[in-house]
Protein backbone atom coordinates (compact mmCIF):
# COMPACT_ATOMS: atom_id res chain seq x y z
CA UNK A 1 0.00 0.00 0.00
CA UNK A 2 1.45 3.65 -1.53
CA UNK A 3 2.16 5.80 1.49
CA UNK A 4 0.07 9.47 1.26
CA UNK A 5 1.82 12.06 -0.43
CA UNK A 6 3.01 14.73 1.77
CA UNK A 7 1.13 18.02 0.77
CA UNK A 8 3.67 20.11 -0.82
CA UNK A 9 4.65 23.53 1.39
CA UNK A 10 3.55 26.56 -0.47
CA UNK A 11 5.67 29.04 -2.26
CA UNK A 12 7.24 31.76 -0.49
CA UNK A 13 5.83 34.83 -0.94
CA UNK A 14 7.23 37.07 -3.24
CA UNK A 15 9.56 39.88 -1.58
CA UNK A 16 7.46 43.00 -2.51
CA UNK A 17 4.53 40.83 -0.57
CA UNK A 18 6.24 40.07 2.93
CA UNK A 19 5.20 42.12 5.77
CA UNK A 20 2.37 43.23 4.11
CA UNK A 21 -0.51 43.19 6.33
CA UNK A 22 -3.73 40.91 5.31
CA UNK A 23 -6.33 42.24 2.81
CA UNK A 24 -4.00 44.83 1.48
CA UNK A 25 -2.00 45.63 -1.33
CA UNK A 26 1.29 46.93 -1.52
CA UNK A 27 1.71 50.20 -3.50
CA UNK A 28 3.88 47.71 -6.43
CA UNK A 29 0.84 45.72 -7.00
CA UNK A 30 -1.93 48.61 -6.84
CA UNK A 31 -3.44 49.04 -10.27
CA UNK A 32 -3.17 52.13 -11.84
CA UNK A 33 -5.85 54.61 -11.78
CA UNK A 34 -8.60 53.77 -14.22
CA UNK A 35 -10.86 55.99 -16.43
CA UNK A 36 -13.74 55.37 -19.13
CA UNK A 37 -12.35 54.79 -22.38
CA UNK A 38 -15.31 55.69 -23.94
CA UNK A 39 -15.29 59.09 -22.42
CA UNK A 40 -11.81 59.76 -23.49
CA UNK A 41 -12.56 58.36 -27.26
CA UNK A 42 -15.71 61.08 -26.96
CA UNK A 43 -13.43 63.68 -26.47
CA UNK A 44 -11.32 63.61 -29.23
CA UNK A 45 -14.09 64.58 -31.18
CA UNK A 46 -14.94 67.55 -29.26
CA UNK A 47 -11.25 68.17 -29.50
CA UNK A 48 -11.47 67.90 -33.23
CA UNK A 49 -14.18 70.63 -33.73
CA UNK A 50 -12.72 72.99 -30.91
CA UNK A 51 -9.52 72.92 -33.43
CA UNK A 52 -11.50 72.71 -36.74
CA UNK A 53 -12.99 76.51 -35.82
CA UNK A 54 -15.74 76.22 -37.84
CA UNK A 55 -18.42 73.40 -38.11
CA UNK A 56 -17.33 70.13 -40.41
CA UNK A 57 -19.48 67.33 -41.86
CA UNK A 58 -19.55 63.98 -40.35
CA UNK A 59 -17.05 62.63 -42.92
CA UNK A 60 -14.50 64.67 -42.06
CA UNK A 61 -14.92 64.45 -38.27
CA UNK A 62 -14.45 60.10 -38.68
CA UNK A 63 -11.27 60.61 -41.50
CA UNK A 64 -9.49 63.18 -38.62
CA UNK A 65 -10.07 61.35 -34.97
CA UNK A 66 -9.30 57.91 -36.69
CA UNK A 67 -13.15 56.45 -36.33
CA UNK A 68 -15.69 55.18 -38.17
CA UNK A 69 -18.24 57.07 -39.45
CA UNK A 70 -20.77 54.94 -37.37
CA UNK A 71 -19.07 55.21 -34.44
CA UNK A 72 -18.87 59.14 -34.41
CA UNK A 73 -22.42 59.40 -35.10
CA UNK A 74 -23.21 57.45 -31.93
CA UNK A 75 -21.45 59.66 -30.07
CA UNK A 76 -22.45 62.92 -31.68
CA UNK A 77 -26.24 62.14 -30.94
CA UNK A 78 -24.96 61.85 -27.34
CA UNK A 79 -23.28 65.04 -27.50
CA UNK A 80 -26.30 66.66 -28.89
CA UNK A 81 -28.66 65.49 -26.48
CA UNK A 82 -26.78 67.52 -23.82
CA UNK A 83 -25.93 70.32 -25.69
CA UNK A 84 -22.32 70.23 -26.09
CA UNK A 85 -22.53 69.78 -29.99
CA UNK A 86 -24.91 70.89 -32.41
CA UNK A 87 -25.50 70.18 -35.95
CA UNK A 88 -26.38 73.02 -38.44
CA UNK A 89 -30.06 72.38 -40.09
CA UNK A 90 -29.28 73.25 -43.50
CA UNK A 91 -25.65 71.74 -44.20
CA UNK A 92 -25.92 68.64 -41.18
CA UNK A 93 -22.15 69.89 -40.06
CA UNK A 94 -21.05 69.54 -36.83
CA UNK A 95 -19.85 72.11 -33.86
CA UNK A 96 -19.65 72.88 -30.70
CA UNK A 97 -22.95 73.32 -28.90
CA UNK A 98 -23.86 76.25 -26.04
CA UNK A 99 -23.29 73.92 -23.41
CA UNK A 100 -19.41 74.17 -24.58
CA UNK A 101 -19.81 77.45 -24.25
CA UNK A 102 -20.88 77.47 -20.47
CA UNK A 103 -18.23 75.14 -20.16
CA UNK A 104 -15.73 77.55 -21.27
CA UNK A 105 -16.82 80.58 -19.25
CA UNK A 106 -17.26 78.92 -16.13
CA UNK A 107 -13.40 77.53 -17.14
CA UNK A 108 -12.52 81.08 -17.29
CA UNK A 109 -14.52 82.21 -14.12
CA UNK A 110 -12.99 79.67 -12.26
CA UNK A 111 -8.86 80.28 -13.17
CA UNK A 112 -7.24 81.80 -10.12
CA UNK A 113 -3.48 82.38 -11.20
CA UNK A 114 -2.04 82.64 -7.70
CA UNK A 115 -3.40 78.97 -7.38
CA UNK A 116 -2.60 77.76 -10.31
CA UNK A 117 1.36 78.96 -9.91
CA UNK A 118 2.12 78.09 -6.70
CA UNK A 119 3.13 74.75 -7.28
CA UNK A 120 5.54 75.79 -10.19
CA UNK A 121 7.35 78.28 -8.33
CA UNK A 122 7.54 75.53 -5.85
CA UNK A 123 9.08 73.23 -8.01
CA UNK A 124 11.22 75.96 -9.55
CA UNK A 125 12.64 77.45 -6.52
CA UNK A 126 12.89 73.93 -5.19
CA UNK A 127 15.12 72.70 -8.62
CA UNK A 128 17.18 75.70 -9.16
CA UNK A 129 17.39 77.33 -5.49
CA UNK A 130 16.50 80.95 -6.38
CA UNK A 131 13.90 83.25 -5.21
CA UNK A 132 10.68 82.82 -7.17
CA UNK A 133 8.07 85.95 -7.26
CA UNK A 134 4.59 85.92 -9.03
CA UNK A 135 3.79 89.37 -10.11
CA UNK A 136 0.83 91.23 -11.38
CA UNK A 137 0.07 94.52 -12.77
CA UNK A 138 -1.36 96.63 -9.57
CA UNK A 139 -3.18 99.99 -9.13
CA UNK A 140 0.57 101.26 -8.79
CA UNK A 141 2.00 99.45 -11.41
CA UNK A 142 3.69 95.56 -11.27
CA UNK A 143 2.88 93.68 -7.84
CA UNK A 144 4.61 90.95 -5.77
CA UNK A 145 1.51 88.95 -4.80
CA UNK A 146 3.16 85.57 -3.77
CA UNK A 147 7.20 84.70 -3.20
CA UNK A 148 9.18 81.30 -2.72
CA UNK A 149 12.26 80.92 -1.12
CA UNK A 150 15.11 78.87 -2.44
CA UNK A 151 18.09 77.38 -0.71
CA UNK A 152 20.98 78.75 -3.29
CA UNK A 153 20.89 82.36 -2.23
CA UNK A 154 19.99 84.56 0.68
CA UNK A 155 16.39 85.72 1.13
CA UNK A 156 15.50 88.45 -0.83
CA UNK A 157 14.16 91.19 2.50
CA UNK A 158 13.90 94.13 -0.02
CA UNK A 159 11.38 92.52 -1.64
CA UNK A 160 8.23 91.84 -0.01
CA UNK A 161 4.70 90.35 -1.04
CA UNK A 162 2.50 93.66 -1.68
CA UNK A 163 6.24 95.27 -2.97
CA UNK A 164 5.57 97.58 -6.46
CA UNK A 165 8.62 97.05 -8.68
CA UNK A 166 9.80 100.09 -11.61
CA UNK A 167 8.81 99.32 -15.00
CA UNK A 168 12.63 100.16 -16.50
CA UNK A 169 14.53 98.34 -13.47
CA UNK A 170 13.09 95.09 -12.88
CA UNK A 171 12.20 92.03 -14.93
CA UNK A 172 8.47 91.92 -13.86
CA UNK A 173 8.71 95.78 -14.54
CA UNK A 174 10.14 94.97 -18.11
CA UNK A 175 7.53 92.18 -19.25
CA UNK A 176 4.55 94.25 -18.59
CA UNK A 177 5.70 97.00 -20.44
CA UNK A 178 6.38 95.18 -23.50
CA UNK A 179 3.14 93.14 -23.31
CA UNK A 180 0.63 95.97 -21.71
CA UNK A 181 -1.37 98.41 -24.04
CA UNK A 182 0.54 101.96 -23.63
CA UNK A 183 -2.47 103.24 -22.18
CA UNK A 184 -1.72 101.32 -18.68
CA UNK A 185 1.84 102.10 -19.03
CA UNK A 186 2.46 104.93 -20.48
CA UNK A 187 2.47 107.72 -17.70
CA UNK A 188 4.39 105.85 -15.40
CA UNK A 189 6.81 105.06 -18.54
CA UNK A 190 7.50 108.94 -19.00
CA UNK A 191 7.82 109.39 -15.15
CA UNK A 192 10.29 106.84 -15.02
CA UNK A 193 12.13 108.04 -18.09
CA UNK A 194 12.21 111.19 -16.66
CA UNK A 195 13.61 109.96 -13.74
CA UNK A 196 16.77 107.61 -15.54
CA UNK A 197 17.44 110.70 -17.25
CA UNK A 198 18.70 112.61 -14.58
CA UNK A 199 21.12 110.23 -12.85
CA UNK A 200 24.60 111.60 -12.64
CA UNK A 201 26.14 107.68 -14.01
CA UNK A 202 24.67 104.90 -15.82
CA UNK A 203 25.88 101.48 -14.14
CA UNK A 204 23.22 99.21 -14.92
CA UNK A 205 21.42 97.92 -17.75
CA UNK A 206 18.15 100.34 -17.28
CA UNK A 207 16.83 102.34 -20.46
CA UNK A 208 17.24 106.12 -20.81
CA UNK A 209 15.94 106.98 -24.07
CA UNK A 210 12.19 105.88 -25.70
CA UNK A 211 14.49 104.45 -28.70
CA UNK A 212 16.48 102.13 -25.86
CA UNK A 213 12.79 101.38 -24.66
CA UNK A 214 11.47 99.98 -28.00
CA UNK A 215 14.72 97.97 -28.45
CA UNK A 216 14.57 96.21 -25.05
CA UNK A 217 10.56 95.32 -25.94
CA UNK A 218 11.23 94.23 -29.06
CA UNK A 219 13.64 91.58 -27.70
CA UNK A 220 11.47 90.93 -24.43
CA UNK A 221 8.56 89.97 -27.22
CA UNK A 222 11.12 88.14 -29.64
CA UNK A 223 12.48 86.24 -26.41
CA UNK A 224 9.27 85.50 -24.39
CA UNK A 225 11.15 86.46 -21.78
CA UNK A 226 12.88 89.86 -20.25
CA UNK A 227 15.91 89.89 -17.97
CA UNK A 228 17.24 92.65 -15.58
CA UNK A 229 21.24 92.79 -13.92
CA UNK A 230 22.12 95.24 -11.09
CA UNK A 231 19.19 97.61 -12.12
CA UNK A 232 16.64 96.74 -8.97
CA UNK A 233 18.72 95.52 -6.50
CA UNK A 234 23.03 96.03 -6.74
CA UNK A 235 24.71 92.77 -7.88
CA UNK A 236 21.66 91.11 -8.80
CA UNK A 237 20.01 89.77 -11.93
CA UNK A 238 16.44 88.26 -13.00
CA UNK A 239 14.42 86.53 -15.62
CA UNK A 240 10.93 87.23 -15.52
CA UNK A 241 8.40 84.87 -18.10
CA UNK A 242 5.01 86.43 -18.91
CA UNK A 243 1.47 84.00 -18.55
CA UNK A 244 -1.21 85.23 -21.02
CA UNK A 245 -4.95 84.52 -20.73
CA UNK A 246 -7.48 82.82 -23.42
CA UNK A 247 -6.88 86.57 -24.96
CA UNK A 248 -3.56 87.30 -25.48
CA UNK A 249 -3.42 89.23 -22.76
CA UNK A 250 -0.50 88.91 -20.20
CA UNK A 251 -1.86 88.63 -16.64
CA UNK A 252 0.40 87.50 -14.74
CA UNK A 253 4.91 87.01 -14.56
CA UNK A 254 6.93 84.38 -12.40
CA UNK A 255 10.06 85.97 -11.97
CA UNK A 256 13.41 84.59 -10.70
CA UNK A 257 16.29 86.64 -9.20
CA UNK A 258 19.38 85.43 -7.37
CA UNK A 259 23.14 87.04 -7.05
CA UNK A 260 24.94 87.65 -9.82
CA UNK A 261 27.36 85.07 -11.54
CA UNK A 262 25.52 82.56 -9.34
CA UNK A 263 21.87 82.48 -10.79
CA UNK A 264 22.29 81.82 -14.50
CA UNK A 265 20.71 84.43 -16.24
CA UNK A 266 21.49 83.39 -19.88
CA UNK A 267 18.56 83.82 -22.13
CA UNK A 268 19.03 80.33 -23.62
CA UNK A 269 19.95 78.63 -20.43
CA UNK A 270 18.80 75.82 -18.69
CA UNK A 271 17.29 78.72 -15.96
CA UNK A 272 15.45 80.53 -18.82
CA UNK A 273 14.38 77.82 -20.42
CA UNK A 274 12.51 76.20 -17.49
CA UNK A 275 10.97 79.73 -16.08
CA UNK A 276 9.66 79.79 -19.93
CA UNK A 277 8.69 76.30 -19.87
CA UNK A 278 6.16 76.83 -16.72
CA UNK A 279 5.13 79.78 -17.62
CA UNK A 280 3.98 78.40 -20.88
CA UNK A 281 1.95 75.47 -19.05
CA UNK A 282 0.42 78.16 -17.00
CA UNK A 283 -0.96 80.07 -19.87
CA UNK A 284 -2.46 76.83 -21.49
CA UNK A 285 -3.84 76.55 -17.94
CA UNK A 286 -5.49 79.93 -18.26
CA UNK A 287 -6.93 78.96 -22.21
CA UNK A 288 -3.95 80.71 -24.30
CA UNK A 289 -3.17 79.47 -27.76
CA UNK A 290 -0.25 81.01 -28.62
CA UNK A 291 3.18 79.74 -30.34
CA UNK A 292 6.30 79.41 -28.37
Amino acid sequence: MKKPRRPRPPDPAPASARGAKPGKTTKAERPGRRGIQSIEIGFKILDYLRTEMRPVPLKMIAANTGMSAANVHYYLVSFQAVGIVRQESDTGCYALGPYALKLGMAAIEQFDVFAVARPAMTELATTIGHTVFLGVWGNRGPTIIYRVEGGASRPIIELRVGSVLSLLRSALGRNFLAHLPRSLTGEMLDQELKEERSRETRVDDAPTTKAEVEEMMDTIRRDGISRCRDALLPNFTSLSAPIFDQGGFMIAAITMMGPIGILDDDLKGPTATALSAHARALSATAGWQGGG
